[in-house]
């Protein structure tokens, strides 16, 4: 066992606290990992909340880079020193998901518990990462070589909100060039699904959003147009701009509405591809007639259905290549011991990406 500090989740809808844990040694074909970087994702802060359940006490805390610090049993792939990124698609190799190429819906794979406090109480992983913490124990699937040019910061946003933004566009909706997008939501998640659209050869590119300077943001990261929700129909504003509905809209907010509109944004033939995630147990309406008679598609998209071997080393060489936006995602860096603070200011609305910082 080692001695970490990390931050714990204990009770729903309250600040973390951070405390030390004793950390167990890798076993067989796990990783240690002394993390650098953590981006504060909102999925971490819906689950602290309670939006989804789960058993406490836990650490949070999945979008990360480190070095590797030792190696089970059995792991040749990867070496003390080495530079990676930290995910939460954990893959057992074998089941349906992992064998039809989407380790993201990996059914195969338990979690471990390699955490516990000082007097032996267990606490768990969420996400199979927490990485809220100076260091974790992973499965070697969940890690990718990083090379020394990226930066810890900039590559922590690779193990989620951009594989899951980009990847909702190029391996989830397989958007061909010109085809029109609308993005919902220009947070982190969307200003990735815009670059993504880029990348892809996309024709217009419509960012909607309730704050005007996320608008300016989806600007500068590639949108070619910008709807405010709250200034008209963003329908009939959509309409406007291209003569028609979009040819994929994205659903980049667990704001439950959003999922309800999106439909209507849609040019027959369309689909809509829905990347946010909203709490248990909301609802979304809409009319499946006229989804059917105009032979459009609702896909859900987890992880931008991501193959970290395939999708991680091409990233990587757009960002060094200046055709991925990282280090701009990044609003604000801040230490662990702030870690509610760096939670409650994501929590406005107005951050890219809060980076907790390890030294």
């Amino acid at each position: 066992m080692s001695r970490i500090r990390a931050a714990v989740c204990r009770a729903f809808g309250k600040p973390l606290t951070v405390e030390e844990l004793e950390l167990a040694p890798p076993e067989a074909g796990e990783v240690e990992v002394a993390i650098k970087a953590c981006a504060v994702c909102h999925s971490d802060i819906a689950y602290a909340a309670g939006a989804w359940g789960g058993r406490l006490p836990v650490v949070y805390g999945h979008e990360a880079s480190g070095e590797v610090a030792d190696v089970g049993p059995g792991v040749t792939v990867f070496q003390p020193g080495d530079r990676v990124i930290v995910t939460l698609i954990k893959s057992c190799g074998t089941c349906h998901g992992c064998a039809t190429g989407r380790p993201a819906l990996c059914s195969g794979s338990r979690h471990a518990t390699p955490l516990q406090s000082a007097d032996g109480e267990r606490v768990l992983r969420a996400m199979y990462c927490g990485a809220f913490a100076e260091r974790t124990v992973v499965h070697e699937s969940q890690i990718m070589r990083i090379p020394d040019e990226v930066p810890y910061d900039a590559a922590s946003l690779l193990s989620c909100g951009v594989i899951t933004g980009v990847g909702a566009v190029i391996n989830a909706a397989r958007l061909r060039p010109g085809e029109n997008v609308v993005v919902i939501g220009a947070g982190g998640v969307g200003l990735n699904a815009i670059q993504g659209a880029q990348i892809a050869g996309a024709g217009r590119i419509v960012a909607i959003d309730l704050v005007p300077q996320k608008l300016e943001d989806a600007r500068a990261f590639g949108a070619t147009d910008g709807i405010l929700a709250t200034d008209g129909d963003p329908v009939e504003r959509l309409h406007a701009l291209l003569g028609k509905g979009a040819d994929a809209v994205f659903v980049a907010v667990g704001a439950t509405p959003a999922f309800d509109s999106a439909p209507l944004l849609l040019a027959p033939g369309g689909r809509v591809v829905l990347v946010g995630i909203p709490p248990s147990g909301e609802m979304a309406a809409y009319e499946p007639d006229m989804i059917a008679s105009s032979g459009q598609m609702l896909l859900g998209s987890k992880m931008g259905d991501t193959v970290l071997a395939r999708d991680i080393p091409w990233l990587i060489e757009l960002y060094l290549q200046g055709r991925l936006k990282l280090d701009e995602l990044i609003t604000k860096r801040w230490s662990l011991d702030q870690v509610n603070e760096a939670i409650a200011d994501t929590k406005t609305g107005k951050a890219r990406r809060n980076v907790i910082m390890f030294q």
